[in-house]
């Protein structure tokens, strides 16, 4: 199946804004997240929240074909 992943911050900037992603069906986060960490090339990023059609989602959450996943990692500012 294909999802749509939208990465934000230091995700963004390894792996671009927006990916389409082939997963499996019965396909969780932390599925997804090892994929996604497998196209950095070794560069560490930090540990993302992750929502699913705008609600955070835990690693075991299944995500469906059509879902909308967010990676989102913490962020400072001031």
């Amino acid at each position: 199946m294909t999802t749509t992943v939208l990465l934000f911050a230091s995700w963004a900037d390894a792996l671009g804004s927006r990916l389409a992603v082939e997963l499996p069906e019965g396909a969780q986060v932390a599925d997804l997240l090892r994929e996604l960490s497998s196209r950095t090339t070794g560069r560490a990023l930090p540990e993302p929240m992750v929502a699913i059609n705008q609600r955070y989602a835990s690693a075991a959450q299944v995500i469906r074909a059509g879902d909308e996943v967010a990676i989102i990692p913490p962020v400072a500012g001031g």
